[in-house]
C-alpha cells in the first residue's frame, strides 16, 4: 500500500488524492486505508478482479458512495462531502446510460441544458466532442441506430462536453466485442493525449490497463498490492499475487528453494547469477517465476531444467511450449515454424535477469 505524504506541495501536485480511505459495509470492510495520488494529466487504471474494490474506489472518488473515514482531494480541493456535480468530474459507465428517445446530440446536450448554460455555447461543446470522438455524422440519430461501440462514444462525449479536469471511467469497454474493444482501447489513448486530461480508468483486463496506464494500481481485498508504470509492474511484481494476474499466459511459477546461492526444484538446479533482485545465498521454501518469453529452449543436455514437451499451441505470430519440470507447468514462448514432439525431453534455459523470485512465506519480491 502506498504512504501518503501530506506535505503541501505533492498534494499540489496531484489531480486526484486519495487519503487514508476506508469504506465498510456494515462488518465487511470493503476499502482499507487507501492512499493514492493521480498526477496531473496522468491516465491511472485500477486493476484487479472482481470484487478487489477498484470500482468501490472510483464510486467514492465519484461521490456515489459516502466513505467511513479518510479524505478525497480534487485539484487542491477537499471535496470529500461534496456532491458528485461539484466535484468536477466526467464520468462514463460499464451501461451507456443514454435516453433512447432523444438524438445523439440530444443526449450530448441534456446535461447542459439543465445547467441553463447559453444555446451558443451548448452547440460549440457538443460539436468539439462530435469531432473529437468522430460522431459528428451520428448527431441527429437515436441510440436504437447505432452500434454498441458509437453507443459507448456518445457515452464518453457526453462526459467530455462538461470540460472536466478529470475522468472517471468504470469498465466503459466490457459490453464491446474484442474487435469494438480493441478498436476504442486505441481512440482512448488517443483521446488522452489529445485532451491531456487526468483519466482514472477501472478494468479487470490486463491488456487494456497495459496498453492504456500511464500507471497501474493493483488491488487485491481493497488494498493496493502495487502502484508503477506497465512495464515495471509486467517486469518486477511486487508479490506472487501481482505476478499471477499479469500477463497473457500467466506467469509459469516454480516451487522450490534457495540454497547455496541457487535455486532447486526437485532434484535438478539454477545459479541465480543475473538475478536482478536480493536473492539471498540461503532462503528455504521459494517460488521462481519465468515468463514465456524469457525462456530459451535448448537441445537435451544443455545447462538449464531439464523438461518434457507436454502441447505445442499456436497463437498465430508465434506458439507457446507447454512443458513440465519436476511435475510442474512451465509454457514457453517460441517461433512458430519449430516443432517438438509430445513426451520428448529439452533443457529450459531461463534469462535470470528477467526471473522473479518470491519468499514462499510472504509471497513478497525478493
Amino acid at each position: 500500500m502506498m504512504a501518503f505524504d501530506s506535505g503541501s506541495a505533492r498534494l499540489a501536485d496531484a489531480s486526484v488524492s486519495v487519503r487514508d480511505l476506508m469504506l465498510s459495509f456494515g462488518a465487511v470492510q470493503v476499502l482499507k486505508g487507501l492512499n493514492v495520488d493521480v498526477r496531473d494529466g496522468e491516465f491511472l487504471v485500477l486493476l484487479g478482479p472482481s470484487g478487489c474494490g477498484k470500482s468501490t474506489l472510483l464510486n467514492c472518488i465519484a461521490g456515489l458512495l459516502e466513505i467511513t473515514d479518510g479524505q478525497i482531494w480534487i485539484k487542491g480541493r477537499n471535496v470529500t462531502w461534496e456532491e458528485p456535480k461539484d466535484r468536477g468530474i466526467g464520468m462514463v459507465f460499464q451501461s451507456y446510460a443514454l435516453y433512447p428517445q432523444m438524438t445523439v446530440r440530444g443526449n450530448l446536450s441534456f446535461g447542459l441544458k439543465n445547467q441553463r448554460m447559453p444555446k451558443a455555447e451548448i452547440a460549440e461543446r457538443v460539436a468539439r466532442a462530435a469531432r473529437i470522438l468522430q460522431i459528428e455524422p451520428l448527431l441527429d440519430r437515436k441510440p436504437g441506430a447505432l452500434s454498441g461501440g458509437q453507443r459507448q462514444r456518445v457515452a464518453i462525449g457526453r462526459a467530455l462536453v462538461r470540460d472536466v479536469d478529470v475522468f472517471l471511467f468504470d469498465e466503459p469497454l466490457s459490453n464491446l466485442d474484442a474487435k469494438l474493444r480493441a478498436e476504442l482501447r486505441v481512440e482512448l489513448k488517443r483521446l488522452h493525449a489529445q485532451l491531456e486530461n487526468t483519466m482514472v480508468y477501472v478494468t479487470h483486463d490486463q491488456i487494456e490497463a497495459l496498453t492504456l496506464a500511464d500507471r497501474i494500481a493493483v488491488m487485491r481485498g481493497g488494498v493496493i498490492q502495487q502502484l508503477a508504470a506497465p512495464l515495471e509492474i509486467y517486469d518486477r511484481p511486487a508479490n506472487l499475487f501481482v505476478a499471477g494476474f499479469i500477463g497473457s499466459p500467466a506467469m509459469s511459477m516454480l516451487e522450490g528453494r534457495i540454497a547455496g546461492g541457487r535455486f532447486h526444484v526437485g532434484g535438478q538446479s539454477l545459479a541465480l547469477d543475473g538475478y536482478e533482485g536480493d536473492a539471498p545465498g540461503t532462503l528455504g521454501a521459494a517460488i521462481l517465476g519465468l515468463r514465456p518469453e524469457h525462456i530459451a529452449v535448448a537441445p537435451e543436455g544443455a545447462e538449464g531444467l531439464a523438461a518434457t514437451v507436454d502441447i505445442d499451441e499456436p497463437m498465430g505470430a508465434d506458439k507457446l511450449l507447454w512443458t513440465e519440470v519436476e511435475g510442474q507447468k512451465v509454457s514457453v514462448r517460441v517461433p512458430v515454424e519449430t516443432s517438438h514432439r509430445r513426451g520428448s525431453r529439452v533443457t529450459l534455459v531461463p534469462a535470470m535477469g528477467k526471473a522473479s523470485l518470491f519468499d514462499a512465506g510472504t509471497e513478497a519480491r525478493l
